[in-house]
C-alpha cells in the first residue's frame, strides 16, 4: 500500500460540516455532529406509496447526511446497503460562478473534501455489480479520478464518456470553446458489465427486403473468404447456370458441408446470371452493440440547451432567468439507464437539482431515490417536476420515447437536525431531542430497529432498547427488565442514572447494560454499536 497512488489536499485528515450559512466548516472526523446518524422526517406522499423503504424518496437535506441515513439506519439500510444498481451525481463543477440555486464556488479542497466524503457513503450504498457516475467538466474531472481511484479501486475504472453538452460553441473563447462534459464511471467490487445498445437506426438503414425474405430485412456484402490461408478451404463450386466461382485468395470461410447448407437455407445465394455468390446477413442477427465512449449525437442525448427547453415547458409563465440554471436532458440520463440498469433496479442521485435523474428514472420504471440540500430547490423544481411525472402532466423529455403515461408515487423526507450541539469542548443533547423522536434518535445511533414496543424502542436480534427520557434508576430499570424474554438482553439508555442502577441491571439481567446519553453514545467520536 505503500506505493499506492493517492491525492493529498489540506485537511484531507478532517471532515466537513454545512456550517448553517451556505458553506462548509472543517471539524475532526470522530465530530460526534459527523459520526451521527440524522433521522429522516416524514414530509408529503404523492401518488401511490407504501409508507416503507420500497417507496420512491425525495430526500431534502444536506446530501452526506442523507447517505448515512440511508447506509446505517436499519430500516433503510436493508434496502439500500449495496443494493443500489446505479449512482448517476452531477455535483457542483467548482467553476468558481456564483448561480442562484445553489454556490459553485468552493474552495478546492473544500470541494474535494464534500467529494470524499460522499463518495465514501456511496460506495456503501452501491451494489457489487453496479456502477457510479459522476459528471464534470473539466476544471476537477482529473483531480476527482484519482480520488476515485482511490476510494473504488483502480481496477473498478470502467472508463470516461465525453459527452457534447453544447450545440453551439463559444466563439468568444481565448483558447478552446468548452463543447463538453466528462462523466467518470467506475464499476463496483465485483465489477461491472455495461448492457449492449440497439443497433443505431441511421447505421441500419442500408437493410432492406426487397423480396420479402421471410427472415426479414438483410444486405449484401459480408465477406465469405477465410481470413486466414486455408488450403483444405480452397475449392471451387458450380452455380445453377453451370458456371464455376472460384475461391477467394485464403479459402471459403467455411467447409463445403456447412457452406452448402448455408446455400441450401438461402443465407448464401448465386446471382442471378450465376457468376457470383452472395451472403445476406440479417438485421435481426444483429446483437446489441457497446455503448460507445463519445456522445456527441445531439439529437440522440440533446444538450445544455436543450435541457432548459425541458424546464420552460414544464414551468410555463416563470421567467426565464428564474429557472434552474444547470438542469441535465432527460435524454443523456436515459442513455445512462439504458446501459446500467434494468426495469425496477435502484438509482440514486444525491445532487437532484431540478430532478432529471428522478424523472427519467421513474419514466422508465426504475426505483430512484434523490436527494437535494436546497429546500427553495425542492419546492419550485424537484417536487412539482416529479408531481407531474407521477400525475401525467409532464409530455416532454422522454415520455413518448419509453410510452409513459402516469402513475407511481414517492415519499418527501426531510433530513432532520442534529442530535448534538458542542458547547466549547461539552457534547450536549440538542433541544428537541425528548419523547418518541430522541427514541427514535437513539435508535438509529445504536443500529436499533425502530420498533416501539411497550417499554421498548427498538430490536437487534435477541436486544431490545428502552429509552428513558430522564433519569434512570432501580424501579426503571427492574420495570423495563421485567418485560424482557428469558433469551433476550436490553440496552437502557437515559439522560442521567441514579447511583447503583447499573449494577441492579446487571444483577437483574445478565448481559444487559447501561448507557448514558450523550456521553456513552459518544465514545470518542464513534457510534457504540
Amino acid at each position: 500500500m505503500g506505493d499506492r497512488l493517492t491525492l493529498s489536499w489540506v485537511n484531507k485528515d478532517k471532515a466537513l460540516m454545512p456550517d448553517g450559512d451556505g458553506g462548509y466548516e472543517w471539524v475532526e472526523r470522530d465530530d460526534p455532529r459527523v459520526t451521527e446518524v440524522r433521522l429522516l422526517h416524514q414530509g408529503d406522499r404523492v401518488g401511490e406509496v407504501a409508507d416503507t423503504a420500497d417507496d420512491n424518496l425525495l430526500i431534502q437535506g444536506d446530501s452526506y447526511d442523507a447517505l448515512h441515513a440511508l447506509a446505517k439506519t436499519p430500516e433503510y439500510a436493508k434496502r439500500f446497503r449495496g443494493k443500489v444498481k446505479l449512482i448517476y451525481i452531477d455535483p457542483p463543477f467548482n467553476t468558481g460562478q456564483a448561480f442562484q440555486h445553489y454556490d459553485d464556488a468552493l474552495e478546492h479542497s473544500v470541494w474535494l473534501g464534500m467529494m470524499r466524503e460522499r463518495l465514501l457513503l456511496i460506495r456503501e450504498l452501491l451494489a457489487p455489480d453496479g456502477s457510479v457516475w459522476v459528471h464534470l467538466d473539466s476544471s476537477e474531472v482529473a483531480y476527482c479520478r484519482i480520488l476515485m481511484d482511490e476510494i473504488f479501486g483502480r481496477g473498478n475504472f470502467a472508463g470516461e464518456v465525453i459527452w457534447r453538452s453544447t450545440d453551439n460553441s463559444n466563439n468568444d473563447a481565448k483558447t478552446f470553446s468548452a463543447d463538453h462534459n466528462t462523466i467518470l464511471v467506475f464499476g463496483g467490487s465485483s465489477g461491472w458489465l455495461s448492457k449492449s445498445l440497439p443497433p443505431d437506426e441511421n447505421k441500419s438503414s442500408h437493410y432492406k427486403n426487397p423480396d420479402n425474405d421471410p427472415r426479414g430485412p438483410w444486405f449484401d456484402g459480408n465477406p465469405l473468404g477465410s481470413p486466414n490461408p486455408r488450403e483444405n478451404l480452397r475449392f471451387n463450386l458450380t452455380s445453377p447456370q453451370g458456371h464455376v466461382i472460384k475461391p477467394p485468395p485464403n479459402g471459403w470461410r467455411w467447409s463445403r458441408e456447412t457452406l452448402q447448407e448455408k446455400i441450401d437455407s438461402g443465407e448464401i445465394r448465386f446471382t442471378s446470371d450465376g457468376r457470383g455468390i452472395r451472403r445476406r446477413t440479417y438485421l435481426w442477427e444483429q446483437g446489441g452493440l457497446p455503448p460507445s465512449s463519445l456522445w456527441s449525437d445531439i439529437d440522440e442525448t440533446a444538450s445544455n440547451r436543450r435541457a432548459k427547453t425541458e424546464l420552460k415547458r414544464l414551468f410555463p409563465g416563470r421567467p426565464t432567468s428564474s429557472l434552474f440554471k444547470t438542469p441535465k436532458p432527460e435524454k443523456l440520463v436515459r442513455k445512462i439507464l439504458q446501459i446500467a440498469t434494468d426495469p425496477g433496479d435502484i438509482v440514486l442521485d444525491c445532487f437532484a437539482g431540478s430532478g432529471a435523474t428522478a424523472a427519467t428514472a421513474h419514466k422508465m420504471r426504475r426505483k430512484w431515490v434523490t436527494v437535494e440540500l436546497s429546500a427553495e430547490t425542492v419546492d419550485t423544481f424537484t417536487k412539482p417536476r416529479l408531481e407531474k411525472v407521477v400525475y401525467g402532466d409532464d409530455l416532454g423529455g422522454v415520455t413518448k420515447d419509453v410510452n409513459w403515461s402516469s402513475g407511481g408515487g414517492f415519499r418527501v423526507l426531510t433530513v432532520g437536525p442534529s442530535l448534538y450541539e458542542r458547547v466549547g469542548t461539552r457534547v450536549l443533547l440538542s433541544d428537541w431531542a425528548k419523547g418518541a423522536e430522541f427514541g427514535q434518535a437513539v435508535a438509529a445511533q445504536l443500529g436499533f430497529r425502530f420498533e416501539p414496543d411497550g417499554p421498548f424502542v427498538g430490536a437487534k436480534g435477541r436486544s431490545r432498547l428502552a429509552v428513558v427520557d430522564g433519569i434512570a434508576d432501580d424501579v426503571v430499570v427492574s420495570s423495563i427488565v421485567s418485560y424482557l424474554e428469558d433469551d433476550e438482553r436490553v440496552v437502557v439508555v437515559a439522560k442521567g442514572a441514579a447511583p447503583g442502577t447499573e449494577q441492579v441491571l446487571r444483577e437483574l439481567s445478565t448481559g444487559s447494560r447501561l448507557l448514558k446519553a450523550p456521553t456513552d453514545l459518544v465514545r470518542r467520536g464513534r457510534v457504540v454499536r
